[in-house]
Protein backbone atom coordinates (compact mmCIF):
# COMPACT_ATOMS: atom_id res chain seq x y z
CA UNK A 1 0.00 0.00 0.00
CA UNK A 2 1.58 3.56 -0.38
CA UNK A 3 2.15 5.81 2.66
CA UNK A 4 2.75 9.35 2.37
CA UNK A 5 5.91 8.72 4.04
CA UNK A 6 6.97 6.42 1.66
CA UNK A 7 10.98 6.24 0.94
CA UNK A 8 11.75 9.01 -1.52
CA UNK A 9 15.36 7.49 -2.05
CA UNK A 10 13.92 5.44 -5.19
CA UNK A 11 14.89 5.67 -8.37
CA UNK A 12 10.70 5.25 -9.00
CA UNK A 13 7.64 5.07 -7.04
CA UNK A 14 5.78 1.65 -6.87
CA UNK A 15 3.23 1.41 -9.53
CA UNK A 16 0.17 2.23 -7.28
CA UNK A 17 -2.50 -0.76 -7.13
CA UNK A 18 -6.05 0.03 -8.03
CA UNK A 19 -7.79 2.66 -6.11
CA UNK A 20 -5.00 3.92 -4.66
CA UNK A 21 -3.74 7.60 -5.11
CA UNK A 22 -0.51 8.17 -7.66
CA UNK A 23 2.58 8.60 -5.63
CA UNK A 24 4.82 11.83 -5.07
CA UNK A 25 6.89 12.59 -8.52
CA UNK A 26 9.88 11.35 -8.32
CA UNK A 27 13.09 13.50 -7.01
CA UNK A 28 14.55 13.58 -10.92
CA UNK A 29 11.35 15.46 -11.79
CA UNK A 30 10.71 17.33 -8.39
CA UNK A 31 13.27 18.87 -7.90
CA UNK A 32 13.65 20.65 -11.43
CA UNK A 33 9.42 21.18 -11.31
CA UNK A 34 10.25 23.15 -8.19
CA UNK A 35 13.10 25.30 -9.71
CA UNK A 36 11.18 26.26 -12.77
CA UNK A 37 8.26 26.86 -10.42
CA UNK A 38 10.77 29.83 -9.04
CA UNK A 39 11.15 30.85 -12.29
CA UNK A 40 7.83 31.28 -13.67
CA UNK A 41 6.53 33.18 -10.74
CA UNK A 42 9.25 36.01 -11.37
CA UNK A 43 8.24 36.09 -14.57
CA UNK A 44 5.16 37.14 -13.79
CA UNK A 45 6.19 39.89 -12.11
CA UNK A 46 7.69 43.21 -13.80
CA UNK A 47 9.79 44.30 -15.42
CA UNK A 48 8.84 40.77 -17.67
CA UNK A 49 5.18 40.94 -17.00
CA UNK A 50 3.95 37.60 -18.17
CA UNK A 51 0.98 36.85 -15.67
CA UNK A 52 0.02 33.65 -17.01
CA UNK A 53 2.72 32.27 -15.82
CA UNK A 54 1.57 32.54 -12.08
CA UNK A 55 -0.90 29.61 -12.17
CA UNK A 56 1.93 27.71 -13.42
CA UNK A 57 4.36 28.27 -11.49
CA UNK A 58 2.12 27.63 -8.32
CA UNK A 59 0.82 24.21 -10.36
CA UNK A 60 4.54 23.29 -10.35
CA UNK A 61 4.95 23.66 -6.87
CA UNK A 62 2.24 22.13 -5.33
CA UNK A 63 2.85 19.26 -7.91
CA UNK A 64 6.59 18.75 -6.42
CA UNK A 65 5.22 19.00 -2.98
CA UNK A 66 2.40 16.47 -3.42
CA UNK A 67 2.43 13.36 -1.03
CA UNK A 68 6.54 13.90 -0.27
CA UNK A 69 7.30 13.58 3.35
CA UNK A 70 7.59 17.23 5.71
CA UNK A 71 10.89 17.42 5.34
CA UNK A 72 11.47 17.24 1.01
CA UNK A 73 7.96 19.50 0.87
CA UNK A 74 10.01 22.21 3.02
CA UNK A 75 13.20 21.24 0.59
CA UNK A 76 11.00 21.70 -2.73
CA UNK A 77 9.72 24.91 -1.41
CA UNK A 78 12.78 26.19 -0.86
CA UNK A 79 14.28 26.04 -3.87
CA UNK A 80 11.15 27.37 -5.16
CA UNK A 81 11.60 30.31 -3.20
CA UNK A 82 15.20 31.02 -3.82
CA UNK A 83 14.62 30.65 -7.74
CA UNK A 84 11.91 33.51 -7.34
CA UNK A 85 13.37 35.83 -4.73
CA UNK A 86 16.44 36.10 -5.38
CA UNK A 87 16.42 37.57 -9.15
CA UNK A 88 12.92 39.27 -7.74
CA UNK A 89 15.14 41.18 -5.20
CA UNK A 90 17.99 41.69 -6.98
CA UNK A 91 18.03 45.40 -6.36
CA UNK A 92 18.14 45.22 -2.95
CA UNK A 93 22.03 44.47 -3.46
CA UNK A 94 22.63 47.48 -5.61
CA UNK A 95 24.55 49.41 -2.68
CA UNK A 96 24.36 47.30 0.46
CA UNK A 97 26.35 44.42 -0.87
CA UNK A 98 25.66 40.98 -1.13
CA UNK A 99 24.74 39.30 2.11
CA UNK A 100 22.09 41.61 2.83
CA UNK A 101 20.23 40.40 -0.55
CA UNK A 102 21.29 37.12 0.49
CA UNK A 103 19.34 36.75 4.04
CA UNK A 104 16.77 38.34 2.75
CA UNK A 105 15.99 36.31 -0.40
CA UNK A 106 16.68 33.41 1.86
CA UNK A 107 14.47 34.58 4.76
CA UNK A 108 11.52 34.98 1.69
CA UNK A 109 12.31 31.68 0.73
CA UNK A 110 11.81 30.52 4.01
CA UNK A 111 8.38 31.02 3.89
CA UNK A 112 7.64 29.30 1.00
CA UNK A 113 9.83 26.27 2.41
CA UNK A 114 6.48 26.28 4.68
CA UNK A 115 4.17 26.41 1.96
CA UNK A 116 5.92 23.07 0.73
CA UNK A 117 5.37 21.62 4.08
CA UNK A 118 1.73 22.51 3.97
CA UNK A 119 1.14 21.31 0.42
CA UNK A 120 2.84 18.20 1.78
CA UNK A 121 0.73 18.00 5.18
CA UNK A 122 -2.60 18.51 3.08
CA UNK A 123 -2.04 15.49 0.88
CA UNK A 124 -4.30 13.27 2.59
CA UNK A 125 -6.97 15.13 1.84
CA UNK A 126 -6.51 15.51 -1.90
CA UNK A 127 -6.01 12.01 -1.75
CA UNK A 128 -9.68 11.58 -0.16
CA UNK A 129 -11.33 13.86 -2.51
CA UNK A 130 -9.47 15.18 -5.61
CA UNK A 131 -11.92 18.18 -6.11
CA UNK A 132 -10.04 19.75 -3.42
CA UNK A 133 -7.09 20.26 -4.71
CA UNK A 134 -7.63 23.59 -6.16
CA UNK A 135 -9.33 25.56 -3.24
CA UNK A 136 -6.63 24.20 -1.20
CA UNK A 137 -3.80 25.15 -3.09
CA UNK A 138 -5.33 28.94 -2.75
CA UNK A 139 -6.23 28.69 0.45
CA UNK A 140 -2.83 27.64 1.47
CA UNK A 141 -1.12 30.48 -1.08
CA UNK A 142 -3.03 33.33 1.21
CA UNK A 143 -2.09 32.03 4.20
CA UNK A 144 1.14 32.16 3.72
CA UNK A 145 1.19 35.60 2.30
CA UNK A 146 -0.58 36.64 5.39
CA UNK A 147 2.02 35.39 7.91
CA UNK A 148 5.10 36.95 5.68
CA UNK A 149 2.98 40.09 5.17
CA UNK A 150 3.67 40.58 9.12
CA UNK A 151 6.34 38.66 10.18
CA UNK A 152 9.00 39.68 11.26
CA UNK A 153 9.57 43.23 12.25
CA UNK A 154 6.06 43.87 10.45
CA UNK A 155 6.58 41.88 7.39
CA UNK A 156 7.74 42.03 3.40
CA UNK A 157 4.84 41.88 0.91
CA UNK A 158 6.87 41.94 -1.94
CA UNK A 159 6.02 39.28 -4.35
CA UNK A 160 2.78 38.41 -3.66
CA UNK A 161 0.31 36.62 -6.49
CA UNK A 162 -1.84 39.22 -6.31
CA UNK A 163 1.08 42.46 -7.45
CA UNK A 164 1.76 39.74 -10.87
CA UNK A 165 -2.05 40.61 -12.23
CA UNK A 166 -1.58 43.85 -13.30
CA UNK A 167 -2.49 42.87 -16.85
CA UNK A 168 -4.60 40.01 -15.95
CA UNK A 169 -8.28 39.86 -16.12
CA UNK A 170 -8.24 38.92 -11.92
CA UNK A 171 -6.92 42.35 -11.16
CA UNK A 172 -10.44 42.80 -11.27
CA UNK A 173 -11.18 40.30 -8.14
CA UNK A 174 -9.21 43.19 -6.10
CA UNK A 175 -12.68 45.22 -6.06
CA UNK A 176 -14.82 42.42 -4.34
CA UNK A 177 -11.73 40.80 -1.94
CA UNK A 178 -8.41 42.59 -2.10
CA UNK A 179 -4.95 41.68 -3.14
CA UNK A 180 -5.46 38.14 -0.71
CA UNK A 181 -8.89 37.12 -3.31
CA UNK A 182 -6.22 38.15 -6.31
CA UNK A 183 -3.81 35.50 -4.58
CA UNK A 184 -6.68 33.17 -3.99
CA UNK A 185 -7.86 33.43 -7.76
CA UNK A 186 -4.14 32.71 -9.30
CA UNK A 187 -3.64 29.80 -6.80
CA UNK A 188 -7.13 28.45 -7.21
CA UNK A 189 -6.24 29.14 -11.39
CA UNK A 190 -2.81 26.52 -10.56
CA UNK A 191 -4.58 24.36 -8.59
CA UNK A 192 -6.99 23.54 -11.59
CA UNK A 193 -3.97 23.00 -14.19
CA UNK A 194 -2.48 20.92 -11.58
CA UNK A 195 -5.55 18.62 -11.13
CA UNK A 196 -5.68 18.28 -14.97
CA UNK A 197 -2.10 17.30 -14.87
CA UNK A 198 -1.61 14.81 -12.71
CA UNK A 199 -3.87 12.14 -12.37
CA UNK A 200 -3.26 9.40 -14.65
CA UNK A 201 -6.92 9.39 -16.70
CA UNK A 202 -8.45 7.07 -17.93
CA UNK A 203 -9.67 6.71 -21.83
CA UNK A 204 -11.16 9.58 -23.16
CA UNK A 205 -8.23 10.87 -21.30
CA UNK A 206 -9.17 14.52 -22.86
CA UNK A 207 -11.93 15.36 -21.36
CA UNK A 208 -11.12 15.71 -17.44
CA UNK A 209 -7.92 17.55 -18.69
CA UNK A 210 -9.85 19.89 -21.26
CA UNK A 211 -12.50 20.38 -18.13
CA UNK A 212 -10.17 21.57 -15.16
CA UNK A 213 -8.04 23.58 -17.73
CA UNK A 214 -10.89 24.76 -19.33
CA UNK A 215 -12.17 25.41 -15.83
CA UNK A 216 -8.82 27.78 -15.08
CA UNK A 217 -9.03 29.73 -18.34
CA UNK A 218 -12.56 30.68 -17.41
CA UNK A 219 -11.73 31.88 -14.01
CA UNK A 220 -9.56 34.36 -15.47
CA UNK A 221 -12.43 35.55 -17.51
CA UNK A 222 -14.75 36.06 -14.65
CA UNK A 223 -12.70 38.81 -13.08
CA UNK A 224 -13.81 40.55 -16.69
CA UNK A 225 -17.12 40.41 -14.95
CA UNK A 226 -16.49 42.47 -12.07
CA UNK A 227 -17.62 45.74 -12.37
CA UNK A 228 -14.77 48.96 -11.53
CA UNK A 229 -15.13 52.10 -9.59
CA UNK A 230 -17.12 52.55 -6.25
CA UNK A 231 -20.78 53.26 -7.91
CA UNK A 232 -20.77 57.00 -6.13
CA UNK A 233 -20.75 60.06 -7.87
CA UNK A 234 -17.29 61.22 -8.46
CA UNK A 235 -16.05 65.12 -7.11
CA UNK A 236 -15.09 67.73 -9.83
CA UNK A 237 -12.06 67.20 -11.91
CA UNK A 238 -8.72 68.00 -10.57
CA UNK A 239 -5.52 69.09 -12.15
CA UNK A 240 -2.42 67.14 -10.75
CA UNK A 241 0.88 67.66 -12.12
CA UNK A 242 3.95 64.62 -10.24
CA UNK A 243 7.31 66.57 -10.33
CA UNK A 244 10.37 63.85 -10.66
CA UNK A 245 12.96 66.18 -10.02
CA UNK A 246 15.86 63.95 -10.31
CA UNK A 247 18.81 63.42 -8.23
CA UNK A 248 22.72 64.25 -8.64
CA UNK A 249 23.12 60.07 -8.53
CA UNK A 250 21.65 57.07 -7.87
CA UNK A 251 22.60 55.23 -4.67
CA UNK A 252 22.56 55.86 -1.11
CA UNK A 253 24.25 58.94 -1.88
CA UNK A 254 21.77 60.13 -3.46
CA UNK A 255 21.25 63.31 -1.15
CA UNK A 256 25.14 63.86 -0.07
CA UNK A 257 25.25 67.23 -2.38
CA UNK A 258 23.64 69.10 0.00
CA UNK A 259 20.11 70.84 -1.06
CA UNK A 260 20.53 69.48 -5.09
CA UNK A 261 17.57 66.89 -4.63
CA UNK A 262 15.19 69.78 -3.44
CA UNK A 263 16.58 72.51 -6.10
CA UNK A 264 16.56 70.11 -8.85
CA UNK A 265 12.52 70.00 -7.91
CA UNK A 266 12.11 73.41 -7.37
CA UNK A 267 13.59 73.83 -10.91
CA UNK A 268 11.00 71.50 -12.79
CA UNK A 269 8.22 72.91 -10.81
CA UNK A 270 9.40 76.63 -11.80
CA UNK A 271 9.69 75.24 -15.21
CA UNK A 272 6.52 74.16 -15.47
CA UNK A 273 5.10 77.90 -13.55
CA UNK A 274 6.32 79.15 -17.06
CA UNK A 275 4.54 77.08 -19.41
CA UNK A 276 1.42 77.80 -17.75
CA UNK A 277 1.91 81.20 -17.47
CA UNK A 278 2.65 81.24 -20.98
CA UNK A 279 -0.61 79.63 -21.43
CA UNK A 280 1.35 76.12 -22.69
CA UNK A 281 -0.08 74.34 -19.90
CA UNK A 282 -3.08 74.16 -17.47
CA UNK A 283 -2.85 75.36 -13.84
CA UNK A 284 -2.74 72.65 -11.62
CA UNK A 285 -4.52 72.39 -8.62
CA UNK A 286 -2.44 70.58 -6.72
CA UNK A 287 1.47 69.31 -7.25
CA UNK A 288 2.85 66.16 -5.98
CA UNK A 289 6.72 65.96 -5.21
CA UNK A 290 8.09 61.90 -3.92
CA UNK A 291 9.55 61.06 -0.72
CA UNK A 292 12.69 62.52 0.19
CA UNK A 293 12.52 65.26 -2.42
CA UNK A 294 13.10 67.75 0.03
CA UNK A 295 16.55 66.72 1.40
CA UNK A 296 16.87 69.31 3.99
CA UNK A 297 14.16 69.90 6.86
CA UNK A 298 12.72 72.73 5.36
CA UNK A 299 10.43 72.91 8.74
CA UNK A 300 13.96 74.19 10.26
CA UNK A 301 16.24 75.35 7.16
CA UNK A 302 15.02 78.68 6.59
CA UNK A 303 16.84 78.40 3.14
CA UNK A 304 15.36 75.31 2.10
CA UNK A 305 11.68 76.66 3.21
CA UNK A 306 11.82 79.63 1.28
CA UNK A 307 12.61 77.54 -2.23
CA UNK A 308 9.32 75.24 -1.58
CA UNK A 309 7.51 78.61 -0.63
CA UNK A 310 9.22 79.85 -4.18
CA UNK A 311 7.55 77.08 -5.72
CA UNK A 312 4.49 76.75 -4.36
CA UNK A 313 3.93 80.95 -5.31
CA UNK A 314 5.38 80.71 -8.79
CA UNK A 315 2.62 77.68 -9.89
CA UNK A 316 -0.39 79.34 -7.52
CA UNK A 317 -0.92 75.43 -6.10
CA UNK A 318 -0.69 73.36 -3.03
CA UNK A 319 2.58 71.23 -3.19
CA UNK A 320 2.49 68.00 -1.73
CA UNK A 321 6.44 67.81 -0.43
CA UNK A 322 7.62 64.36 0.50
CA UNK A 323 10.88 65.48 3.62
CA UNK A 324 13.02 64.23 6.32
CA UNK A 325 11.81 66.13 9.01
CA UNK A 326 13.99 66.35 12.97
CA UNK A 327 12.17 64.94 15.52
CA UNK A 328 9.95 65.45 17.54
CA UNK A 329 12.65 64.31 19.92
CA UNK A 330 16.56 64.42 20.19
CA UNK A 331 18.27 61.86 18.04
CA UNK A 332 15.19 61.39 16.10
CA UNK A 333 13.40 61.92 12.15
CA UNK A 334 10.09 61.52 10.52
CA UNK A 335 9.65 60.61 6.98
CA UNK A 336 6.69 62.94 6.22
CA UNK A 337 4.60 64.12 3.44
CA UNK A 338 3.34 67.90 4.18
CA UNK A 339 1.43 70.20 2.33
CA UNK A 340 3.06 73.35 1.18
CA UNK A 341 0.61 76.34 0.18
CA UNK A 342 1.03 79.17 -1.83
CA UNK A 343 1.33 82.49 -0.19
CA UNK A 344 1.25 80.83 3.69
CA UNK A 345 3.71 77.97 3.36
CA UNK A 346 3.84 74.39 5.12
CA UNK A 347 0.10 73.34 6.78
CA UNK A 348 1.11 71.74 9.83
CA UNK A 349 -2.71 70.54 10.08
CA UNK A 350 -2.07 68.52 7.20
CA UNK A 351 0.88 66.44 7.62
CA UNK A 352 1.38 62.89 7.25
CA UNK A 353 4.55 61.02 8.85
CA UNK A 354 5.05 57.54 7.72
CA UNK A 355 3.47 54.78 9.92
CA UNK A 356 5.38 51.47 8.79
CA UNK A 357 9.07 53.13 8.21
CA UNK A 358 11.59 49.97 6.73
CA UNK A 359 13.58 47.94 9.23
CA UNK A 360 17.34 48.43 8.52
CA UNK A 361 16.87 50.77 5.89
CA UNK A 362 14.30 53.58 8.23
CA UNK A 363 15.50 52.16 11.98
CA UNK A 364 17.26 49.27 12.85
CA UNK A 365 16.41 46.64 15.32
CA UNK A 366 19.12 44.40 16.57
CA UNK A 367 21.64 47.22 15.73
CA UNK A 368 24.79 45.19 16.98
CA UNK A 369 23.96 41.85 15.45
CA UNK A 370 22.49 43.99 11.82
CA UNK A 371 26.10 45.86 12.27
CA UNK A 372 27.97 42.28 12.03
CA UNK A 373 25.99 41.70 8.69
CA UNK A 374 26.59 44.82 7.15
CA UNK A 375 28.48 48.12 8.26
CA UNK A 376 25.73 49.85 6.01
CA UNK A 377 23.14 49.89 8.96
CA UNK A 378 25.32 52.81 10.45
CA UNK A 379 24.05 54.48 7.80
CA UNK A 380 20.63 55.02 9.74
CA UNK A 381 22.15 57.22 12.33
CA UNK A 382 18.70 58.56 13.53
CA UNK A 383 15.57 55.93 13.62
CA UNK A 384 12.67 56.75 11.92
CA UNK A 385 9.55 57.61 14.71
CA UNK A 386 6.83 56.09 12.98
CA UNK A 387 3.24 58.01 12.42
CA UNK A 388 0.47 57.29 14.38
CA UNK A 389 -2.51 58.75 12.30
CA UNK A 390 -3.59 57.73 8.67
CA UNK A 391 -1.81 59.45 5.29
CA UNK A 392 -5.74 61.65 4.89
CA UNK A 393 -4.19 64.96 3.95
CA UNK A 394 -6.90 67.81 2.69
CA UNK A 395 -5.62 69.38 -0.07
CA UNK A 396 -8.59 72.16 -1.07
CA UNK A 397 -10.60 70.25 -4.07
CA UNK A 398 -9.13 67.20 -3.26
CA UNK A 399 -9.06 64.59 -0.05
CA UNK A 400 -5.15 62.85 -0.67
CA UNK A 401 -4.66 59.17 0.80
CA UNK A 402 -0.67 59.57 0.92
CA UNK A 403 1.15 56.33 1.75
CA UNK A 404 4.86 56.83 1.49
CA UNK A 405 7.58 54.16 -0.32
CA UNK A 406 6.85 50.37 0.18
CA UNK A 407 3.78 51.07 2.46
CA UNK A 408 1.87 50.66 -0.61
CA UNK A 409 2.22 47.02 -0.16
CA UNK A 410 0.45 47.12 3.32
CA UNK A 411 -2.92 46.89 2.95
CA UNK A 412 -4.03 48.47 5.92
CA UNK A 413 -1.97 51.43 5.61
CA UNK A 414 -3.96 52.14 2.25
CA UNK A 415 -7.13 51.22 3.25
CA UNK A 416 -6.83 52.83 6.27
CA UNK A 417 -7.10 56.84 4.37
CA UNK A 418 -10.04 55.64 2.16
CA UNK A 419 -11.90 54.70 5.25
CA UNK A 420 -10.99 58.57 6.41
CA UNK A 421 -12.20 60.02 2.95
CA UNK A 422 -9.28 59.73 0.77
CA UNK A 423 -10.68 60.32 -2.70
CA UNK A 424 -7.48 60.22 -4.66
CA UNK A 425 -4.58 57.47 -3.67
CA UNK A 426 -0.91 59.13 -3.94
CA UNK A 427 2.33 57.30 -3.58
CA UNK A 428 5.60 59.54 -2.78
CA UNK A 429 8.25 57.65 -3.43
CA UNK A 430 12.35 57.31 -3.59
CA UNK A 431 13.72 54.48 -5.83
CA UNK A 432 16.90 56.43 -6.03
CA UNK A 433 18.86 53.59 -4.09
CA UNK A 434 16.94 51.07 -6.82
CA UNK A 435 16.69 50.59 -9.74
CA UNK A 436 13.48 50.53 -12.53
CA UNK A 437 12.86 47.45 -11.79
CA UNK A 438 12.06 47.49 -8.29
CA UNK A 439 9.99 51.20 -9.18
CA UNK A 440 7.73 48.75 -11.74
CA UNK A 441 7.33 46.26 -9.26
CA UNK A 442 6.27 49.45 -6.99
CA UNK A 443 4.22 50.70 -9.68
CA UNK A 444 2.05 47.21 -9.76
CA UNK A 445 1.01 47.41 -6.56
CA UNK A 446 -0.34 50.73 -7.31
CA UNK A 447 -1.95 49.27 -10.05
CA UNK A 448 -4.03 46.53 -7.51
CA UNK A 449 -4.88 49.79 -5.02
CA UNK A 450 -6.44 52.08 -7.27
CA UNK A 451 -8.38 48.86 -8.44
CA UNK A 452 -8.94 47.82 -5.26
CA UNK A 453 -10.39 51.04 -3.58
CA UNK A 454 -11.64 52.36 -6.65
CA UNK A 455 -9.54 55.21 -6.44
CA UNK A 456 -7.65 56.96 -9.34
CA UNK A 457 -3.90 57.30 -7.73
CA UNK A 458 -0.41 58.53 -9.01
CA UNK A 459 3.01 57.10 -8.15
CA UNK A 460 5.86 60.32 -7.44
CA UNK A 461 8.81 58.98 -7.53
CA UNK A 462 12.69 61.17 -7.00
CA UNK A 463 14.22 59.00 -10.44
CA UNK A 464 10.57 57.03 -11.74
CA UNK A 465 9.14 55.58 -12.81
CA UNK A 466 5.93 57.98 -12.23
CA UNK A 467 2.85 57.84 -13.57
CA UNK A 468 -1.14 58.06 -12.62
CA UNK A 469 -3.33 55.22 -12.90
CA UNK A 470 -6.90 54.88 -13.48
CA UNK A 471 -9.30 52.94 -11.35
CA UNK A 472 -9.54 50.00 -13.54
CA UNK A 473 -5.57 49.30 -13.21
CA UNK A 474 -4.47 51.28 -16.28
CA UNK A 475 -1.53 53.55 -16.47
CA UNK A 476 -1.20 56.85 -17.85
CA UNK A 477 2.08 59.19 -18.45
CA UNK A 478 4.64 56.89 -16.96
CA UNK A 479 8.17 58.20 -16.76
CA UNK A 480 11.59 57.10 -17.60
CA UNK A 481 14.26 56.17 -15.00
CA UNK A 482 16.82 58.57 -13.88
CA UNK A 483 15.48 61.51 -15.78
CA UNK A 484 13.45 64.60 -14.78
CA UNK A 485 10.22 64.98 -15.75
CA UNK A 486 6.63 66.78 -15.12
CA UNK A 487 3.57 65.03 -16.20
CA UNK A 488 0.14 67.22 -15.80
CA UNK A 489 -2.99 64.77 -15.82
CA UNK A 490 -6.65 65.71 -15.19
CA UNK A 491 -8.52 63.16 -12.76
CA UNK A 492 -11.52 63.02 -11.64
CA UNK A 493 -11.80 62.12 -7.41
CA UNK A 494 -13.93 59.27 -6.26
CA UNK A 495 -16.14 58.80 -3.74
CA UNK A 496 -17.94 55.59 -2.10
CA UNK A 497 -16.34 52.43 -0.98
CA UNK A 498 -15.75 48.84 -3.42
CA UNK A 499 -17.20 45.76 -1.76
CA UNK A 500 -13.54 45.45 -1.01
CA UNK A 501 -12.49 48.85 1.16
CA UNK A 502 -16.11 48.04 3.17
CA UNK A 503 -14.85 44.09 4.02
CA UNK A 504 -11.27 45.22 4.57
CA UNK A 505 -9.25 42.49 6.33
CA UNK A 506 -12.18 40.25 6.30
CA UNK A 507 -11.64 38.02 3.70
CA UNK A 508 -8.18 36.74 4.06
CA UNK A 509 -9.04 36.26 7.40
CA UNK A 510 -12.04 33.67 6.22
CA UNK A 511 -9.87 32.71 3.68
CA UNK A 512 -6.86 31.74 5.89
CA UNK A 513 -9.28 30.62 8.73
CA UNK A 514 -9.87 28.09 6.08
CA UNK A 515 -6.67 27.44 5.69
CA UNK A 516 -5.79 26.48 9.34
CA UNK A 517 -9.51 24.11 9.11
CA UNK A 518 -7.61 22.19 6.30
CA UNK A 519 -4.48 22.04 8.06
CA UNK A 520 -6.24 20.41 11.27
CA UNK A 521 -8.57 18.05 8.84
CA UNK A 522 -5.49 17.04 7.50
CA UNK A 523 -3.97 15.80 10.84
CA UNK A 524 -6.98 14.33 11.88
CA UNK A 525 -6.95 12.04 8.52
CA UNK A 526 -3.31 11.16 9.14
CA UNK A 527 -3.90 10.20 12.56
CA UNK A 528 -6.77 7.39 11.05
CA UNK A 529 -4.64 5.91 9.08
CA UNK A 530 -1.53 5.75 11.52
CA UNK A 531 -3.84 4.10 13.54
CA UNK A 532 -5.79 1.48 11.28
CA UNK A 533 -4.77 -1.49 9.21
CA UNK A 534 -1.56 -0.92 7.92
Amino acid sequence: MTTVDRDETRAEPAPPRAGTAPGPLPLRAAVPAAVLAGVALLLAFPPYGLWPLAPVGVALLAAAAHRRRLRAGAGVGFLTGVAFFAPLLAWTNLHTGYLPWVLLSLLQAGYLALLGVATAWVSPLVDRARWVWAPLTGLLWVAQEALRDRTPFGGFPWGRLAFSQGDSPLLRLAAVGGAPLVTFAVALAGGLLLAAGWRRWHAPAWRPVAGLTGAAVLLCVVGLAVPMGTGGVGAAPVTVAIVQGNVPRLGLDFNAQRQAVLNNHVDATLELADRVAAGAQARPDLVVWPENSSDIDPLRNASAGERISEAADAIGAPILVGAVLLGPGDGQVRNAGILWRPGTGPDLSQLYTKRHPVPFAEYVPLRDLARMVSKQVDRVRADFVPGSTPGVVRAGPVVLGDVICFEVAYDEVVRDTVTGGAQLLVVQTNNATFDVAEARQQLAMVRLRAVEHGRPALMASTVGVSGFVAPDGRVSDATGFNTREVVVRQLRPADGRTLATRLGYWPEVALTGLAVAALAGAAVLRRRRQSGPA
